[in-house]
């Protein structure tokens, strides 16, 4: 049966998500890249540019996200240098010059001196690196907005990051996780 010819205008349809259909705002998703900002949503339907100053923060909010990662990556590494270096029994390490000491409250929180068992060292591990995967499949997520302010964010964070938290060598790469 052909139905092209009828008249459905007195029927509710709801707006189904389509751009131009009820009212409020709607976010656009690309899967090309693109410079527009018009209707951009970052990640969450709340997360929405309205304007210059909206796109301002939400780009400063992104260069602080990414500059985070590279703060976890550097507690992660720090972390492992402490947990091989009280493992063999030694003070600092060679590895960063001493600045990682025993009694520093976040690697060895209530302890003066001790040392953390082989399975809590296993378990700070495990959580750091499943934040450094969180972290870095969201940072992924906004990259794949396909929008080129954003991709610019996240280098640029990516950028600052590195300079403010990253004592290692610039060698090990960028990944999904």
């Amino acid at each position: 049966m052909d139905h092209s010819n009828m008249d459905h205008s007195h029927m509710d349809h709801g707006d189904h998500g389509m751009p131009g259909m009820g009212g409020g705002h709607k976010c656009q998703m690309s899967m090309l890249f693109t410079w527009s900002t018009k209707d951009l949503c970052i990640i969450f339907k709340g997360w929405h540019v309205t304007g210059t100053t909206s796109l301002l923060f939400s780009l400063l909010a992104i260069v602080l996200l990414t500059a985070g990662y590279e703060a976890v990556r550097e507690v992660s590494r720090r972390y492992e240098i402490y947990a091989k270096n009280v493992g063999e029994g030694r003070r600092g390490g060679d590895d960063l010059s001493n600045t990682v000491e025993e009694s520093s409250s976040l690697l060895n929180p209530g302890r003066s001196g001790g040392r953390p068992s082989e399975q809590q060292t296993r378990i700070v591990k495990a959580v750091l690196y499943a934040v450094q995967v969180f972290y870095s499949f969201f940072i992924m997520l906004l990259f794949m907005t396909y929008n080129g302010w954003v991709m610019l964010a996240v280098a640029v964070g990516a950028f600052v990051g590195y300079m403010m938290f990253s004592e290692s060598s610039a060698t090990k790469s960028v990944a999904c996780h």
